[in-house]
C-alpha cells in the first residue's frame, strides 16, 4: 500500500482545524461553507433492488448510485484502500410480536489503486478484477448481479415480507492515521439509507 505522507499530513491538519473552529462561535459554520459541497452531491442511493427466485435460490440484484466526496476520491488515487460493505435483510411482521429476521446477508467489496500498474481494482471475496479508470471502477462498484443469499424454501409462499438493502463505506477498516478524519469530518462518510420494499412470495 503506498500511502503518502503529504496525503495523510493534509488530511491530519484539516480535521485539527474543524476541531478548533468548533470551539470558535461562528467560525464552524464559515468552514463548512467554505470548503464543502453541497450534500446532495455525495452519497449513495439505491435504485432498481430486486429479490428474486432463481435456481432454487434468493438472489437480490440492485444498482447504486455512489457519489464520492472529492476527499475520498483522492484517497483512492493516493493508495488508499476503500472498503464498503452492502447489508441485506428479510423481516416478517408480526403485530404481536417483534419482527422476525428471515435473512440476514453481508458482503464486502474492496476498491484500491496500484500506481506502478496504474491501474485500479475491485475485489469481491476471492475475484478481483483490474479496471483501467475510475468512472469505470464507479460503475463496477456500482452494480450488484444475482447475489445468492438464502435458500427457496427460507420463505414460505404467500406470507408477506419486507426487504432492506443498504450499501456503506466501512470506515472502521480505513488506515489508522485517517481515523481522526472520520470523527472529524463529513468528506470520509458515504453511505445509503436503508432501501425498503414489500416481497410475497
Amino acid at each position: 500500500m503506498n500511502i503518502t505522507t503529504d496525503f495523510i499530513i493534509h488530511c491530519l491538519r484539516r480535521a485539527e482545524h474543524l476541531r478548533l473552529s468548533a470551539l470558535i462561535p461562528g467560525a464552524a459554520l464559515i468552514f463548512t461553507l467554505a470548503f464543502s459541497t453541497p450534500a446532495a452531491a455525495e452519497g449513495i442511493v439505491v435504485r432498481n433492488a430486486r429479490f428474486e427466485l432463481a435456481d432454487e435460490t434468493w438472489q437480490v440484484s440492485a444498482d447504486f448510485d455512489i457519489q464520492f466526496t472529492p476527499t475520498l476520491q483522492e484517497a483512492v488515487n493516493r493508495g488508499v484502500p476503500l472498503y464498503f460493505i452492502i447489508e441485506f435483510e428479510v423481516r416478517q411482521p408480526r403485530w404481536y410480536w417483534r419482527d422476525k429476521k428471515n435473512v440476514f446477508a453481508v458482503r464486502e467489496r474492496r476498491i484500491a489503486y496500484a500506481p506502478l500498474t496504474q491501474q485500479y481494482r475491485l475485489s469481491v471475496g476471492n475475484f478481483s478484477q483490474n479496471i483501467s479508470g475510475f468512472d469505470e471502477l464507479k460503475r463496477q462498484l456500482s452494480s450488484l448481479r444475482g447475489w445468492e443469499v438464502t435458500a427457496k424454501d427460507t420463505l414460505k409462499p404467500g406470507e408477506q415480507y419486507e426487504a432492506s438493502l443498504r450499501m456503506r463505506l466501512d470506515t472502521s477498516q480505513l488506515p489508522r492515521p485517517f481515523q481522526v478524519s472520520v470523527v472529524a469530518s463529513r468528506d470520509w462518510s458515504l453511505s445509503s439509507e436503508w432501501h425498503r420494499w414489500s416481497v410475497t412470495p
